[in-house]
């Protein structure tokens, strides 16, 4: 077996049948996404739905896996890319749950937003989910086998959790200090 593990903000997609995706789930959302016929499956994981949900909370200029309706984009096309047919494609969804609600005051549960952003996302672009697990307060660890698209979940113990806000939290911090540098290397002026 060959295991990719996925950051915020990943991809990856196979065809492989001995192929493992994972990740740790927090507030952030995985996509897994897979044709049966073709035998083409992937996974993402994106911290944010859109810039648009973000309401007073963090709110990131580049428009990379890290916001949900890119990362879904970037999903599907790759998939396409690699032989799946978008008639065929069944999802599984992970992720949602409330861990980072003191982000923005108490006031925005990134969660739930992350959450009724994929729900809305596969209805629209008529994805069937055949399984999910969202919400809650809790994190999960995820892994998505290529050999029988099944997703194996496990809820996250207190110490795991704590680890999971810790790399959330750091993820951000990193993001918005990418962007002010990039900020300031715009202001350079050359000779």
């Amino acid at each position: 077996m060959k295991r990719i593990v996925l950051h915020p903000g990943e991809l990856h997609i196979s065809g492989d049948p001995s192929v493992t995706v994972s990740t740790l789930l927090g507030s952030c959302v995985s996509a897994c996404l897979y044709d049966p016929v073709h035998r083409i499956f992937g996974m993402n994981h994106f911290l944010l739905a859109a810039r648009s949900y973000t309401r007073d909370a963090l709110s990131f200029e580049s428009q990379s896996g890290r916001y949900g309706l890119y990362a879904m984009e970037l999903l599907i096309n790759d998939m396409l890319h690699a032989g799946a047919e978008r008639d065929r494609l069944r999802a599984k969804v992970f992720g949602g749950a409330n861990v980072l609600t003191h982000l923005a005051g108490g006031a925005f549960a990134i969660g739930d937003v992350n959450s009724k952003f994929i729900l809305s996302y596969l209805e629209n672009e008529k994805i069937p989910i055949v399984a999910s697990d969202l919400g809650g307060h809790q994190g999960r660890q995820i892994h998505f086998q290529g050999r029988d698209f099944s997703v194996f979940v496990r809820t996250l113990g207190e110490e795991k959790e704590q680890t999971i806000i810790a790399n959330e939290k750091r993820y951000l911090e990193q993001a918005v200090k990418q962007q002010e540098h990039s900020r300031d290397e715009s202001k350079v002026t050359y000779l």
